[in-house]
Order: structure tokens, then C-alpha cells, then sequence
């Protein structure tokens, strides 16, 4: 009598099923299925996900939901990522405002300082040994702002510069007698002071801004005493690079600084052993002194500090979504690894940031079977099935692996996934040892996100699995490698000249300033700080001597074996200890994908696998 069975994997990222009819000894495979996890992992916000996954592949499987008799789901473990910063500097600059947005088309160059007023008062300004900056919002044309700047000039004011509503910078420059500095594009011009001292700098193409992006150009301009330069530099560090910018200072402008310190690391390990690291001290120091616990207990955040918060808001939320108590949800592993983060500056009229170092941290809860029993009751009661919590992930994932050609007992696997990067080794007599830590795919895409500035988590993963170009004429782009793409069909006009991410048949023109080379080198470097870390973590922990030169093979398993970086970098850095490292072929069908709900399925029969 057949039996059927189904395996379900539920990731941080996507929820993978595997369904197999299993007839004496035999166990046959009939389909297959990939969908995105619904709610944090291993909570009943995922069932959704789930059901959608099982009917999707009992209708490639030709048979009814009601037709499957046992349905069985990995031990899920919530995996989340944050991140916390070295130092949150809140800078206010009191009636005082500032633009580095840096917009396309401002026009003319150079350094103008004088007095903001807006372009239909000029003429009425009496006071003409004055230097002025015109305010000139999105109402006037501008053939009129020129007209109207060039009759200004020409009874005796002296216009230094101009702000500029619309994209009209170049088109008002072109028309004017005396060339000034123009930054335009501003869209909060409403908010630019009036009748204040002000500068306004614009670099040639190609070029960036200098005096208004040094803290003594700054002192120089505003006439600061020591005091007020060290407080203004965080005005300066945030237009950095930046090709124009505007800032706004009124005679009774303050610098109030509010800091909320990163804080302190608590571990606890057995016998009531603690540690304590500063997050001012980098991700280096903080893994280096987890690595002095033998057996994490648990991780806490010194109280009323960023990374006290981070830890707090991640037991509150599990807590909501578990229905068990803050106090009762333990951090079983975290990776800390170093990140820039952008820091907004208050005071600031176009959103400009402050590039300030961080530390992010991948948390991971403690493997606990009842928030995922209840996943499994909640689906048994939905669809009418038989369903019951089965192994370890990494055990799982070791299993699937060993029906890739070529494999056998000894094995190692590495199964790289969007929480989690575990791994697993099974000896001859068919004995396993896993570990699972925190740090995948989903922190790679924050750290990408975060670093480049984004704040589109959608954008950053795309940016993480694809290529990039830049399109430099309609029939020809540059491929991040440095060799030449071209093209019989013309690429799309919104295109041109615009760096793009390289989506299978498709082309995503980027919006951010970043140049192709250091996207690339954000999204390798995001990627070698999470996976070739974690990956050399998870090794050393199943191998009985810790050292990874007593290591032959490694199999990688998981979604992010898929990545066209990954398991390159991965076989290069194993390939120093003499490792061949490759990515798996599950069930000679499916890649790396799918191992730990085909392992789910042979776990329960343990027999022979046909297909």
C-alpha cells in the first residue's frame, strides 16, 4: 500500500516542500515546490505559506490535498537581524538648515556667500553693499528668474548664488550676465530660511565640493570660534563627496548634540560565566569574546543603550508572536560583523546622511518545539492532515544532501539559507553533529540596504542576486567586470547612462549616486563578511578537532548556494585548507535546493530513493 508523504522546509526567506509516494522499501518522489515564507519563521503566521506551497505541488503531483497522509515540518528556529550603531548622534542645528543633495543639473561653479531672499523681494531691497543668495521657488519660470537676476546685477546688488526649486539650474545659468553658483532640485524650499547668512558651492563635473565639506571652510565662512567648528563637523562630514551643497546659518544658530550610546554586549555562558564587550569595540572584539564562552546561554543589551534596545525589541515582538513571555525567548547564537550606517542629521532640508560606523547583529532564539508545534496544530486543523515536527535542520539538510550523485558517508554539508548558515557532519557509521548559527541571506541584504543607503529592502535584494551594467549608449553597456555588452535591440531610453541591475531579462536602472564599482564592492564585501565568516564558523564546530585541514569535501545546500558569488568565494577561501567544495545536486534534479524537506521525507522512511 502506497503511503504519501510530505516534506516542508520553513526558511527565513522561502518555504520549500517536497512530496514522495513511499511503496515497500522504495521511496519515490512526485513533486516539488518553492513559495515565500509568510511571517517570521516558525511562528502561525506561516501556514499560510505553507498551504499555498502543498497545493501548488500536489497539482504538479496529480493527486489532492486529503490524499497525504503525513505531512512533517523542519524544527524552525526565528532568525532576525538588526543592527546597532557605534554611536547615534542626533545634531541639531538650531534655525539653521543645510542641502547636499546632490541633483543632476546644478549650474555654474564655485563659492557664493551672502544673504537668502526670495527672487520677487530682490529689487526691493534697499541695502545694496549686501551679497545675496536668491530663493527662487517652483512659480517662476525660468527665462523670468534670469530676467530678473540680470536687471538685479545691473542696478549695482550683488547676486553670489541661488537656490533653486525646479530643475532649472543649468537652463537660469545659461541666461545669466554674471555666472553664480546654482543648486537646484531643492523640494523643500519652504524650508530654507530667510534674510540669514548662507553659502552655496557647486564643483565642476567630475569634481566635489571642498570648502563647504571641511569643517575649517565651514569655520571659515560662518566665522566659528574652536567650540562651535567641532560641533559644526558632522554638518561637514555629510557632504562629503557630494558636487553641490547650501548651508544655512543664522546668528543665533546652537549645536545641540543628543547621544545614545551603542552600549555594552552581556554573555552568559554556563555556570553562570559572563562577558561583557562594548559595541565601540567592533565586530572583531565582540565575536572574539564570544568565542571565549564555551556554551551560550544567553546575550543581553546593557540597559538604556541602542544595542540594549535592539535586544529588548527582539524578545517583545517573538514574545507577541510566540505567546510566550520576553523573559522566557533566549539568544542561542548572534553574529556581529562591522557596517556603515547612515545617520540622518536634524536640520538637514534634503535627508542628508552621516556615514557612521556600526556594528550589525544577527540574533538567533533558542530552538523551542512549541512555537512550531503550534504551526504544526494549526495546519493539522486547517487542511485535515496528520502533521508532526520532525529534525534538526542541518540533519535534515545532510540527508537530502546524500542523494546528490558523486556523495556518501563520510559527509559535511553547509546549508546556507536567509537566517540561518548551518552546518553538518555525518560519519561513516551514519552519526551526525550540526550546528546552526545566525547570519545569511537576509542580513547580506541589510547590510546592503544600509550601506548604500536605500531603505528599499527589495531593491537591496535584487542588488544582492544580480549582476550590474551600466548602460553607456543604446546598443552597448559595460559590464561590472569591465568587459563590453552589446546589443542588436536598443536598451531602454530610462536607462542611459544609469547604473543597472541585471535581472534575468530584465534591466532596474539604479537611482543611488554610488558608482558601479562601489555597489559591487558593498554587495562581495556584505557577502564575505556574513557567509565566508559563518561558513568557517559552522565548519570548525562540527568537526571533532575544530581544525578545518582534517576536511575533504564540503556540499553546499540552500537557497543562497544559488548566488552567483557565493559558493565561489566560499571555494576559494576552503580551498586554502585544502577543502574541494562544491554545491549540491538533490536528488540529481533539483541543485542545491530542496535538501532539508527531501531529508524531512527520508528521515521518516529511511529508505532507498528511486528518483
Amino acid at each position: 500500500m502506497k503511503q504519501i508523504l510530505a516534506g516542508v522546509d520553513i526558511g527565513n526567506s522561502s518555504t520549500e516542500v517536497a512530496i514522495a509516494g513511499v511503496v515497500g522499501n522504495h521511496t519515490e518522489f512526485f513533486s516539488q515546490c518553492l513559495v515565500k515564507t509568510t511571517g517570521i519563521k516558525g511562528t502561525t503566521d506561516n501556514v499560510k505559506g505553507i498551504r499555498l506551497a502543498l497545493q501548488e505541488a500536489v497539482k504538479k503531483a496529480g493527486i489532492e490535498l486529503k490524499d497525504i497522509d503525513l505531512i512533517r515540518l523542519n524544527d524552525a528556529v526565528p532568525v532576525i537581524g538588526d543592527l546597532a550603531m557605534d554611536l547615534i548622534s542626533e545634531t541639531i542645528i538650531t534655525e539653521s538648515s543645510m542641502i547636499g543633495h546632490n541633483p543632476d543639473t546644478p549650474g555654474g561653479a564655485g563659492l557664493g556667500v551672502g544673504i537668502t531672499i526670495l527672487i520677487d523681494q530682490l529689487l526691493d531691497i534697499e541695502k545694496k553693499d549686501q551679497d545675496y543668495i536668491a530663493v527662487i521657488p517652483d512659480n517662476f519660470d525660468y527665462e523670468w528668474v534670469a530676467h530678473r537676476l540680470n536687471m538685479a546685477v545691473s542696478k549695482g546688488m550683488s547676486i553670489t548664488g541661488a537656490v533653486v526649486q525646479k530643475d532649472d539650474g543649468v537652463l537660469i545659468h545659461n541666461r545669466l550676465d554674471k555666472k553664480i553658483p546654482i543648486v537646484d532640485e531643492v523640494a523643500m524650499i519652504e524650508k530654507v530660511p530667510l534674510l540669514k547668512l548662507a553659502a552655496v558651492e557647486v564643483a565642476l563635473p567630475g569634481h566635489v565640493i571642498r570648502t563647504l565639506s571641511n569643517p575649517y571652510g565651514l569655520s571659515t565662512v560662518f566665522q566659528l570660534d574652536p567650540d562651535q567648528t567641532i560641533q559644526i563637523a558632522l554638518v561637514a562630514k555629510a557632504l562629503v563627496g557630494n558636487r553641490s551643497a547650501v548651508v544655512i546659518r543664522t546668528p543665533k544658530g546652537e549645536v545641540v548634540e543628543r547621544k545614545i550610546e551603542a552600549g555594552r554586549v552581556l554573555l552568559k555562558g554556563l555556570n553562570n560565566q559572563k562577558l561583557e564587550v562594548s559595541i565601540n569595540d567592533g565586530a572583531e572584539a565582540i565575536m572574539n569574546m564570544y568565542g571565549k564562552l564555551e556554551v551560550l546561554v544567553d546575550v543581553y543589551g546593557e540597559t538604556g543603550t541602542n544595542v540594549g534596545g535592539m535586544f529588548n525589541g527582539l524578545r517583545h515582538d517573538l514574545a507577541q508572536l510566540t505567546g510566550q513571555l520576553p523573559n522566557e525567548i533566549t539568544i542561542s547564537d548572534f553574529l556581529a560583523v562591522d557596517a556603515v550606517i547612515p545617520t540622518s542629521i536634524n536640520g538637514a532640508i534634503a535627508g542628508e546622511l552621516s556615514m557612521e560606523s556600526g556594528v550589525a547583529l544577527a540574533s538567533m532564539v533558542k530552538t523551542d518545539k512549541i512555537p512550531v508545534q503550534r504551526v504544526a496544530s494549526l495546519l493539522e486543523k486547517e487542511i485535515g492532515v496528520a502533521v508532526e515536527v520532525g529534525g534538526v535542520e542541518a540533519e535534515m539538510a545532510i540527508l537530502g544532501a546524500l542523494t546528490t550523485p558523486g556523495t556518501r558517508k563520510p559527509i559535511v554539508i553547509l546549508d546556507m539559507g536567509g537566517g540561518s548558515t548551518d552546518a553538518a557532519m555525518m560519519n561513516e557509521s551514519g552519526k551526525i553533529k550540526s550546528s546552526h548559527l545566525a547570519g545569511a541571506g537576509d542580513m547580506v541584504t541589510m547590510l546592503i540596504n544600509s550601506e548604500l543607503g536605500l531603505g528599499n529592502k527589495e531593491l537591496a535584494e535584487k542588488i544582492k542576486k544580480h549582476p550590474l551594467g551600466k548602460v553607456l549608449s543604446l546598443f552597448h553597456m559595460q559590464l561590472e567586470d569591465g568587459t563590453m555588452l552589446f546589443s542588436e535591440t536598443p536598451f531602454p531610453p530610462h536607462t542611459f547612462g544609469k547604473v543597472v541591475i541585471r535581472e534575468e531579462d530584465d534591466l532596474i536602472p539604479l537611482a543611488v549616486k554610488a558608482s558601479m564599482e562601489k555597489i559591487r564592492e558593498v554587495r562581495r564585501s556584505a557577502k564575505r563578511r556574513v557567509f565566508v565568516t559563518n561558513a568557517l564558523r559552522a565548519l570548525k564546530r562540527v568537526i571533532p578537532t575544530g581544525n578545518l585541514k582534517h576536511l575533504s569535501f564540503v556540499v553546499m545546500v540552500g537557497g543562497s548556494a544559488l548566488d552567483f558569488e557565493i559558493p565561489q568565494m566560499l571555494t576559494e577561501e576552503l580551498g586554502k585548507y585544502g577543502i574541494v567544495a562544491g554545491f549540491a545536486n538533490i536528488r540529481g534534479t533539483e541543485g542545491p535546493r530542496n535538501a532539508v524537506a527531501t531529508g524531512l521525507v527520508l528521515a521518516s522512511v529511511g529508505h532507498e530513493v528511486l528518483k
